[in-house]
């Protein structure tokens, strides 16, 4: 019981930790879209891989899972002078992201895993101007964050607006408002960044398509032979009763 219970206590604080207390949209990701996965590919490798790493993913699994060629995944994904049973590492050394980041961006092979796609759909959207922040920008989701806002030219740019509250509460943040458009509308920013989230949640899991489609056999399998050893029992012990 004393375990139940600690168990009931520390739940809202790990759904804290992973939403940080903001409102999450919904992904609605579509994981067997692949035409959504490799739009979100091509993201990742023009705006992401610069930065972070996907130690966990090689070029080739993408080409199976991803329907791509080699040659696709050459001409689209890869850096020059890339192999395609590589990982997708990025360039950029750690020394040189300690000075210019202050610490190493992580890696994102497994980050929808820890985080989840509802907040990694939010987070990406929720950048807005912050000239008190050394990359001029803060997140909604991620106050005080370190990143700067990679997908301003997709989304533009973007105002805070608070309201007043009285009593001690102060200026209160309700939302976000674009002050210079992106080169997308807010629909079609909203669909770049939903299949960004598929990629990452596919790095995560490659097999989980797999694996279901894989479970749903299996459970077929055993219900047909539940019956078939049902009726085999009714058989051979008719004579008995």
């Amino acid at each position: 019981m004393r375990l139940l219970a600690c168990l009931l206590l520390c739940f809202p604080l790990v759904s804290l930790a992973a939403g940080g207390g903001a409102h999450l949209d919904r992904a609605n990701i579509v994981p067997d879209d692949r035409q959504s996965l490799q739009r979100g590919a091509r993201l990742f490798a023009n705006y992401c891989l610069s930065c972070h790493s996907a130690s966990y993913m090689r070029y080739n699994r993408l080409s199976e899972s991803l329907g791509l060629t080699e040659a696709q995944i050459v001409e689209n994904l890869m850096p020059a002078g890339g192999k395609i049973g590589s990982v997708l590492k990025v360039a950029m050394s750690a020394e040189d992201a300690r000075e210019w980041f202050g610490t190493v961006p992580p890696d994102l092979s497994v980050i929808s895993r820890s985080r989840g796609v509802d907040w990694l759909y939010t987070y990406l959207r929720s950048f807005y101007v912050d000239e008190s922040r050394a990359m001029g920008v803060n997140n909604v989701v991620f106050p005080d964050v370190g990143m700067p806002n990679v997908l301003w030219d997709l989304q533009g740019t973007q105002k805070a607006i608070y309201a007043k509250h009285d009593g001690d509460h102060g200026e209160v943040l309700e939302g976000l408002e674009i002050t210079e458009p992106g080169q997308l509308t807010p629909r079609e920013f909203d669909r770049a960044i939903r299949d960004l989230v598929n990629f990452l949640a596919f790095m995560g899991e490659p097999a989980k398509q797999e694996r279901i489609s894989l479970g749903i056999k299996v459970l077929l399998f055993l219900f047909f032979f539940l019956l078939v050893a049902y009726f085999l029992k009714k058989e051979y012990w008719k004579d008995v009763h």
